[in-house]
């Protein structure tokens, strides 16, 4: 794999020459680990002028090999706590007789950025901007195969938690029971909080769960994910709990779920990332549930949940093929609860199948 962390970093290097930059200093944490391979939280890395360096604050842990650093990187271990990744990063470019330095404004502070400037005031600051970001966009093989492991770890979780009593449970001990079982199948840990909304609380986004329990004719709303090697996966799903669904339910559902399968099928290398958020919205919306939408319809995962794409109405930019994304529309009623059906996907032109789906729990309405 360290060639393929050496590709990377060369491209980046490329970009960085054409641009007039002599060197980069890369210090968002999933862009360092994008082009280091396995690297501690808060580390630099400096790719150029001469050799490119990781920059540790402490002795990188090593707990597998996914955490290892790549081969031919020179490691360098600060003395903590004192000792600043990004601003020995730029010491080490003015050492080394760099004049120009591309630096990720958007991952420094303010003190930080100054910082820099004093320890190098000769050398000349320039904004890398979103370059790291813009190459993780489309994954390479080894990424996908790590998403789709991360997406069978979810499913795994969820189908389990499916087959278990629910009733009387609270959503706080249904989040941590899910938790638990993405470690037990080889999670490093859930992409992010685990969501578990019932009755009125179901179909909010983002709902932190509570400690209401379960209940009969309760709406369940379940949005989980799993890190598997630092890439992460997306689900959601929303089932109804003892009893056979209301009328409003059942048509609820249905609106939520041709939505979700229209934005799935507008999944398309050249597809406009708006078309997508488009396809989605425009189902709500004649359901009458306009105002009741998110800012957008979906967003790409990798390293990180929430990355580019952002599938927005406002959104440039089209797809490309191996390009991981999320399609998750939701809409939750004041008082009563509500529906988010979210999967993980993967791009892929129609002559290789169409978008390829990695979250393959059942979208059935089920009474469980």
């Amino acid at each position: 794999m360290s060639e393929v962390y050496a590709a990377r970093r060369a491209r980046l290097r490329e970009r960085c020459e054409a641009a007039g930059s002599e060197a980069a200093l890369v210090s968002g944490d999933a862009n360092v680990r994008y082009l280091a391979g396995g690297a501690p939280t808060g580390a630099a890395l400096l790719v150029g002028p001469a050799e490119d360096s990781l920059l540790c604050p402490g002795d990188p842990v090593v707990e597998s090999s996914a955490d290892r650093p790549a081969e031919g990187l020179r490691i360098v271990v600060l003395p903590a706590p004192d000792g600043d990744p990004a601003v020995a990063g730029a010491e080490r470019a003015a050492a080394a007789g760099a004049r120009s330095l591309a630096v990720e404004e958007h991952h420094l502070t303010v003190s930080r950025h100054r910082a820099l400037r004093s320890v190098a005031p000769r050398l000349r600051l320039d904004d890398l901007g979103t370059a790291v970001e813009q190459q993780r966009v489309v994954k390479d093989n080894e990424e996908i195969s790590a998403l789709r492991i991360a997406a069978e770890i979810a499913d795994q979780a969820l189908g389990e938690l499916l087959e278990s009593i629910l009733v009387g449970r609270t959503e706080r001990h249904l989040a941590l029971e899910l938790e638990r079982r993405l470690v037990d199948h080889g999670a490093a840990g859930p992409a992010f909080t685990t969501s578990v909304g019932t009755g009125p609380n179901s179909g909010l986004a983002g709902h932190v769960p509570t400690d209401r329990r379960v209940e009969e004719g309760d709406f369940l709303c379940v949005c989980l994910g799993a890190d598997y090697r630092g890439y992460r996966s997306e689900v959601a799903r929303t089932f109804v709990i003892g009893t056979t669904p209301a009328d409003w339910q059942i048509e609820l559902y249905e609106q939520v779920f041709a939505a979700q399968r229209a934005g799935r099928e507008k999944l398309a290398p050249g597809t406009p990332y708006r078309d997508v958020d488009r396809a989605a919205r425009v189902v709500l919306e004649a359901a009458g549930h306009g105002e009741r939408l998110g800012p957008r319809i979906g967003h790409g995962v990798g390293l990180e949940n929430d990355e580019d794409p952002r599938l927005t109405p406002s959104a440039m930019g089209k797809l490309d093929a191996c390009v991981p994304v999320t399609v998750d529309p939701g809409v939750h009623l004041p008082g009563r609860g509500g529906v988010r059906i979210d999967d993980t996907l993967v791009v892929r032109p129609e002559a290789d199948g169409g978008p390829e789906l990695l979250t393959i729990t059942t979208k059935e309405l089920l009474a469980l």
